[in-house]
């Protein structure tokens, strides 16, 4: 494949999650002379990002109709528009796309699929027209080798029951702490193992992914979790590549005297604030607490009596004046800020007095925390959430909440946490390491080499003998 002109179609997963760093990736190739199709819904398409313009020639943004679902309410388009029991539905309606896919191969001719793994269906609809497929992991690859194989994907022989995911499994040959906790293994047990409302299980679509897909794409690099990328290979048997982190591009983030336009408040405090002192928390727009976590995590921010600067997403239903304990702003007026909605997060994070963050654990914010070496505090919610904050702990960068039994935490453990991280001299190595990381995070020529190995085996690719088979 030609560098300068080969194309590549992206079709993410309906998660900003998953449709991001696919984005990014995109912007990545383009940049390198790769001409791309990113295919997505047309709600999906108008939230995007804008395009940068010297790359606007070589993105191009496809729409396909997300199909109706009876129980789908109108214009939920992607995970952040539904409640979890919801998304069940979503993906009934993903999986309706694959005709409108498979139409719009018959009219482009790609080099390559580049596809999320709840479309399992890709790589069978691209043979039928001669073209490769890969499928992109936008999960770290300790994630992905604590699943393991398509074999133990499909018969959960060695996991017979949810107590088995608190476990490293035994296909790792080396020490590890990545693994579930106990209120978060049934639930992912339950998605593994057992159909939904589509008729198949996260699992099955996961090891049909790995069977039938030409080779793999993990966001992750050697330099960070090399050991767990290494295992990859083994498990799957085809090329597993990482593509490394695709971390925040300086160039395209909002400038700080833009920010401060809209945002001169949150910007002037921040200015005020000692270095390394205020802690930045955050969930994403997937985070959906309910009001008795917004709660905890209030307390735990005054008893810690740390400043802080707080984005949150107001609850469905609920009053800003009912969100919060009686007296909490008054409280820590002066202290802490709460910002609702959007918010120029990576400006935030840039600011040198932000010491720390309590995120939830998902990959993407902690690639960009540890970009600034920020130290984490973890309070996982969902997902790969509970394993990426096991991978932070073992490798020495982040401190997770202590929760309950039932997987509820307290406001003394979120104020423990926090003063830990942030102070506690006993956690200086913690801080220090998490610095550290920005050589390998912040480091865009590393990355960037990983994005042009790529490039080189694509174009090796296209000349073997008969690169279409799978």
């Amino acid at each position: 494949m030609a560098t300068k002109h080969g194309h590549v179609i992206m079709f993410p997963w309906l998660a900003f999650g998953h449709m991001l760093p696919f984005l990014e990736l995109s912007k990545n190739l383009a940049a390198k002379g790769v001409r791309i199709s990113f295919v997505s819904t047309p709600r999906n398409i108008q939230r995007l990002p804008p395009i940068p313009p010297n790359l606007a020639d070589r993105i191009k943004l496809i729409e396909i109709p997300l199909p109706s679902v009876d129980v789908l309410p109108e214009n939920s388009e992607a995970t952040i528009d539904l409640p979890l029991e919801q998304i069940q539905y979503l993906k009934k309606a993903y999986d309706g796309m694959q005709g409108a896919f498979e139409r719009l191969l018959q009219q482009v001719s790609p080099d390559l699929i580049l596809f999320d793994f709840i479309a399992y269906w890709i790589p069978e609809t691209a043979a039928k027209f001669g073209v490769p497929s890969a499928f992109f992991s936008v999960f770290s690859a300790a994630t992905l080798t604590f699943l393991g194989s398509p074999v133990e994907l499909r018969s959960s022989s060695r996991r017979t029951r949810p107590e088995n995911l608190t476990v490293a499994p035994d296909w790792v040959p080396f020490p590890s702490h990545v693994a579930f906790r106990p209120d978060q293994a049934a639930q992912i047990f339950q998605n593994l193992n057992f159909p939904d409302k589509t008729g198949v299980s996260s699992g099955y679509r996961l090891a049909t992914t790995l069977e039938c897909c030409n080779f793999v794409l993990v966001r992750s690099c050697e330099e960070f979790e090399g050991e767990y990328v290494n295992i990859l290979q083994e498990l799957y048997q085809k090329p597993v590549f990482p593509v490394g982190l695709l971390p925040p591009n300086p160039v395209e983030m909002t400038s700080l005297s833009a920010c401060k336009s809209k945002w001169s408040d949150t910007f002037s405090w921040l200015d005020k604030q000692a270095p390394k002192s205020v802690v930045f928390v955050g969930f994403g727009s997937e985070g959906k607490l309910t009001t008795d976590q917004v709660h905890e995590l209030a307390f735990g921010l005054e008893f810690s009596a740390l400043p802080f600067i707080w984005t949150l997403r107001k609850p469905e239903g609920i009053a800003i004046a009912d969100l919060f304990p009686w007296g909490f702003e008054d409280r820590t007026t002066g202290r802490g800020m709460v910002c609702f909605g959007w918010a120029p997060q990576q400006d935030i994070l840039a600011h040198p007095a932000i010491g720390g963050c309590l995120f939830h654990s998902g990959w993407g914010s902690i690639i960009e925390s540890l970009y600034y070496g920020h130290p984490l505090i973890l309070l996982p919610m969902m997902a790969d959430q509970g394993l990426n904050a096991r991978l932070l702990v073992e490798k020495g960068t982040g401190f997770e909440v202590e929760r309950n039994e039932d997987g509820s935490f307290t406001r003394e453990a979120v104020a423990k946490s926090l003063r830990l991280v942030m102070v506690d001299q006993k956690e200086e190595s913690l801080r220090l390491k998490a610095d550290q990381m920005r050589t390998i995070f912040a480091n865009h020529d590393l990355h960037e080499d990983y994005i042009n190995r790529f490039i080189q085996y694509l174009d090796n690719y296209k000349s073997m003998e008969h690169p279409m088979s799978i």
